[in-house]
């Protein structure tokens, strides 16, 4: 027997399917796009729409999918990310890696506008080669622009905050805005963009000037700290856990014993405390139980409670 209600919803997919075509092409659609592909964690179940989009047609999706009623999630680089097993209900949205930078060189400033689809530690790259002082910290961090910008990424005593001037940025009902530093009250990984929707298209950016070779002597500095002290071999999404007021979440997690510490496929890194990584097929729930297990055993022992730095997304259980 023909099930209408199926047929029915079907048809609503292939409608919508056909209208994100009409807006980014075919090549830029993928259904049922598993999301361990595009998570520096390497897990994540799948998406109903997985679209990469440039800064023209990302408003337009954005509209599409409030007006259908369908749900959407903006990700950058998935480098901060836990993805649920179960995958998202919806469009995962990511604006177009390949983006452009413009660099105006000033008396005694360099000042840049760069599209937050772009993987940070290009810009940063690019930045030092122009003498960009003091931005040496983003060259390792493993996010997008505006990934960094969400989260006031920082390393090694440097922050986003420090330099970012302001950010171009679809507003609520799809206007561009344009917010200043001051707005999106930056603090420690920390924007209001974590509470508001605005989704940001490109940020501006102002750098003392140093001296190039040098910048890019620290770049290559600061890399062999972080082979040293970092497991960079294994997926991670980073520090996992936020920096107490007054510890280091790396350290508490040590001194618990919980080096080594596994759930399933999930590790707590003996090389770096502060990091869980996939250690061979871990999955979201390897994951969030690991998670649960140093949050307890820190708070029994430390009487400090150690906040998630990763953002999760989709449904846990």
């Amino acid at each position: 027997m023909l099930n209408l209600t199926e047929t029915a919803g079907n048809a609503v997919e292939q409608d919508f399917y056909g209208k994100l075509v009409a807006i980014v092409s075919e090549d830029r659609v993928r259904r049922n796009e598993l999301l361990a592909r595009h998570t520096t964690f390497r897990i994540g179940g799948p998406a109903d729409y997985f679209v990469c989009a440039d800064k023209e047609q990302f408003a337009s999706v954005l509209a599409l999918c409030r007006n259908e009623g369908m749900p959407y999630f903006v990700i950058g680089n998935g480098s901060n990310l836990l993805v649920s097993d179960a995958g998202i209900r919806g469009v995962v949205l990511r604006l177009d890696r390949a983006d452009s930078i413009l660099f105006y060189p000033e008396k005694d400033r360099l000042t840049a506008r760069v599209g937050a689809g772009m993987l940070l530690s290009m810009f940063a790259k690019e930045a030092a080669s122009r003498g960009a002082a003091g931005f040496a910290f983003a060259a390792g961090i493993p996010g997008s622009v505006g990934g960094a910008v969400f989260m006031n990424a920082g390393a090694y005593g440097g922050e986003i905050k420090d330099f970012l001037v302001s950010v171009r940025a679809v507003g609520p009902g799809g206007e561009i805005v344009t917010l200043t530093a001051g707005e999106l009250k930056l603090s420690y990984r920390f924007s209001i963009l974590q509470k508001e929707e605005f989704y940001v298209l490109d940020a501006d950016f102002s750098f003392p000037l140093g001296d190039a070779v040098e910048e890019c002597r620290k770049i290559e500095e600061l890399a062999a700290r972080r082979r040293e002290k970092q497991p960079l071999e294994y997926p991670s999404a980073g520090s996992t856990f936020k920096r107490p007021e007054g510890y280091f979440s790396g350290k508490l997690i040590m001194d618990a014993g919980l080096a080594g510490l596994r759930v399933g496929g999930a590790k707590v890194s003996e090389k770096h405390c502060g990091f869980i990584v996939n250690d061979g097929n871990a999955t979201a729930g390897d994951v969030m139980g690991l998670i649960a297990k140093i949050q307890e055993t820190v708070q029994e022992k430390y009487s400090v409670f150690l906040e998630t730095e990763i953002r999760m997304l989709g449904e846990f259980f």
